[in-house]
């Protein structure tokens, strides 16, 4: 690990050839506070001293039982190493693999690392810490830009509880080349080693851009086609999402999946809505029609919060899943997997072409 923030490229060659992992790398542990994290805990912490002291050593108190539990955690064997268990040898080799073979449609749970079950309790508290932070920060009347700040990075601890979905899912798919699975595999290892992640750094600000900008706009539940809302969202985003909007689009799976994300309603339900709207011929209707038309209640209207968009996202995560363990129609993985998926293709063609230039 070069920083709090980032960690050194690992070729992922040595795990294909079951040699050990670099020992330092895995007692590098999990960074309770990155950088920016601690400048922005420090700073409220400051301003909370003065304006209510117990209630600044109420929250010592929480971040001191943060830290002690993810030194609890630390105290399993890395999952970045060779090491001897009571009935056999594990290596990150033997990890990937049965990442790879053993990845079944139902509740993995039990067949995780308790490494990985525990660290994902941590980072749940983590997100709830920072959430809490941010209410404070609010309620005691802190800068506006300090509480604004919380609450951006209590959402960005939120991509990395999503990122472990993604890496599920993305292992799970057999139609995928096995590198970038056995990729994705050391990506979630990595992921379950130190809770944080290199690529969902550079990915969440995209998906959270586009989030916003989704919650913004107000498309017309009509052709349900969402184009124009698509370009709208597409004009405000980087040259990565608009890549991927212009290469992947035309891919009815992933088209499929952006209407689920644009309209916060299935692909079942669109389809159903769709048909409505046509038999009634009316040609369009708003975000709070929805339920009424459905006859069920849909939370399509979601807020711009952290908790609404995990939400909104393991349902169509869920939905996802379900469809593709049933052959159903519609989209079997969720945007932002295809985006991830997307992104891991741009890299290995990066890394083609920088090793071709260097021949």
């Amino acid at each position: 690990m070069t920083d709090n923030n980032t960690f050194t490229k690992v070729d992922i060659s040595q795990f294909y050839d079951e040699s050990d992992y670099a020992a330092q790398q895995s007692k590098e542990g999990i960074t309770v506070l990155t950088t920016n994290e601690k400048i922005l805990y420090d700073e409220l912490m400051t301003y909370i001293k003065e304006k209510d002291p117990e209630r600044f050593e109420t929250l010592e108190d929480r971040m001191k039982n943060l830290r002690e539990l993810a030194a609890s955690i630390e105290n399993f064997p890395s999952l970045l190493e060779r090491h001897k268990t009571l009935t056999e040898v594990r290596t990150p080799m033997l990890l990937i693999n049965s990442l790879i073979k053993h990845q079944i449609a139902e509740d993995s749970t039990l067949q995780l690392p308790s490494k990985a079950v525990l660290g994902k309790a941590y980072i749940v508290s983590k997100i709830h810490t920072f959430s809490s932070l941010s209410r404070i920060s609010e309620q005691l009347e802190a800068p506006a830009r300090l509480t604004q700040a919380l609450k951006l990075e209590t959402t960005t601890i939120m991509f990395t509880l999503m990122a472990e979905d993604v890496y599920i899912n993305l292992i799970s798919d057999k139609s995928q080349p096995e590198e970038f699975r056995k990729q994705w595999a050391l990506a979630l290892i990595l992921l379950w080693e130190h809770w944080n992640d290199q690529t969902i750094e550079s990915v969440a600000p995209v998906l959270q851009s586009v989030w916003l900008a989704r919650r913004k706009l107000a498309p017309a539940f009509g052709t349900m086609m969402g184009t124009s809302e698509l370009l709208q969202i597409s004009i405000q985003m980087d040259d990565q999402w608009i890549q991927f909007i212009k290469e992947k689009m035309g891919d009815k799976d992933v088209s499929l999946a952006m209407e689920e994300f644009l309209f916060g309603i299935s692909y079942e339900q669109i389809q159903k809505l769709r048909e409505i709207l046509k038999s009634k011929g009316i040609p369009a209707i708003d975000r709070n029609e929805v339920s009424s038309f459905l006859g069920e209640h849909i939370k399509a209207n979601a807020g711009m919060g952290y908790r609404d968009f995990y939400t909104l996202y393991t349902v169509r995560r869920d939905n996802a899943r379900a469809r593709s363990r049933m052959n159903l129609k519609g989209p079997h993985q969720t945007i932002e997997d295809y985006f991830i998926k997307f992104t891991t293709e741009q890299n290995k063609l990066k890394q083609t072409s920088d090793a071709f230039a260097k021949s």
